[in-house]
């Protein structure tokens, strides 16, 4: 195994942890609020803090990345994420829980305009290897539920902290002492005569668009990875035997849909990438809808449609910000793209908690989705419009 190989295998491992180790907390919070004695709405609403960061610490550590070297982040981002996961899972009070989870999210927060970057340097056609690396992702968010579910059933919702935690800390004491440390690739670094360094024509309206998707995209993502489990508790009743039977059902959801980001990855480079995109906003504002009413059989095939949308956008997505944006500055674009993504996202949290308790549960919270992303696929349409220079 080469270099790169072995850099791919760690920062492939890193998008499993960093989307996992964030998501514990939406399935354990299910045990959490009965030892606690707080309803779901209460204790669900505490993460809002660690899920904020993790998308508002992005944009520095995009920065240092560039500047600095982007291992040593890295490094920093496994053993950080590893031992906060850990120490959560000792906490013996609501306080204990809210700074643990808080230092999650900002941990958690160097993976993407880090990771990305640093997979991506120096790969002419990025689509495959993102799609690949969004499967490892989205296979994080696949295992926290299963995880957590098994877990609780053995150890406690203590023990599906703990365990995790200490598996990534080894994982990045191995990439700190085995991955060669790369290069800063800043303004000190960028060889301006080359033609990769320049942005291509039209980027500034690419940019534009991808950030408004990117905003709503992220509220949509968030809101169905971390209320699926509660969905499926929900609609399923007696359908499913306990708490290992909602949480490995939503765990097949994500893992079965997570394969449509290798399948657009390796399509978006042979074809339009913007078509792509547009194809599969579309299918969102069909299938949501149909989620807020869905019980059964047709609530876990709409939630497959769905998540394999949520989930294959984004290697399309972050193809075309390769393709705009040259390495020196990719850092920096991709922190402004999670900061919008993550932190937007994070309105999930206290939404989902408010229309959960105050509401009619899930009902309206789909609905409202659905209408918001119609302004993904009208944004989508924007990048059709013609331009001087082709980009794909």
């Amino acid at each position: 195994m080469n270099a790169d190989q072995l850099r791919t295998l760690f920062l492939n491992a890193g998008h499993f942890f960093d989307h996992m180790l964030i998501l514990i907390y939406a399935t354990a919070v299910i045990a959490i609020s009965t030892e606690f004695g707080r309803t779901y709405g209460e204790i669900i609403a505490i993460a809002t803090p660690g899920f904020v960061l993790f998308g508002a610490m992005s944009l520095p550590f995009g920065w240092l990345g560039d500047r600095f070297g982007r291992h040593g982040l890295m490094s920093l981002f496994f053993i950080g994420i590893g031992t906060a996961t850990a120490l959560t899972g000792l906490s013996t009070s609501i306080w204990h829980l809210s700074i643990g989870l808080t230092v999650v999210g900002i941990c958690a927060a160097i993976y993407h305009p880090v990771g990305i970057p640093m997979l991506v340097q120096g790969v002419d056609k990025p689509g495959k290897k993102l799609g690949i690396n969004g499967v490892f992702g989205n296979m994080g968010v696949a295992a926290a539920p299963l995880v957590v579910g098994a877990m609780m059933a053995t150890y406690g919702w203590r023990g599906a902290f703990i365990g995790p935690g200490l598996v990534c800390i080894l994982v990045g004491l191995l990439f700190w002492k085995l991955v060669p440390a790369d290069k800063p690739v800043g303004p000190k670094q960028k060889n301006t005569t080359e033609p990769a360094a320049a942005f291509l024509d039209g980027w500034r309206r690419v940019l534009v668009s991808l950030g408004i998707i990117t905003l709503i995209a992220g509220l949509i993502f968030s809101s169905t990875t971390i209320a699926l489990p509660k969905l499926f508790e929900e609609r399923f009743t007696d359908a499913l035997p306990g708490a290992l039977g909602f949480t490995a059902l939503a765990s097949l959801v994500y893992a079965i849909a997570s394969f449509a980001q290798v399948a657009a990855g390796a399509a978006v480079d042979k074809y339009s990438a913007k078509s792509m995109l547009i194809i599969i906003l579309s299918t969102q504002v069909v299938v949501l809808p149909i989620m807020a009413f869905a019980e059964g059989p047709l609530l876990f095939v709409s939630s497959l449609f769905l998540m394999a949308g949520v989930f294959g956008q984004i290697p399309i997505i972050d193809t075309m910000l390769t393709r705009y944006v040259p390495d020196s500055h990719r850092g920096r674009v991709f922190s402004v793209k999670y900061l919008l993504n993550l932190s937007v996202g994070a309105m999930a949290i206290p939404m989902i908690a408010g229309m959960h308790q105050w509401a009619d549960g899930f009902l309206t919270l789909f609905q409202v989705l659905a209408v918001i992303a119609l302004i993904m696929v009208g944004a989508a349409f924007i990048l059709r419009r013609p331009q001087p220079v082709a980009a794909e």
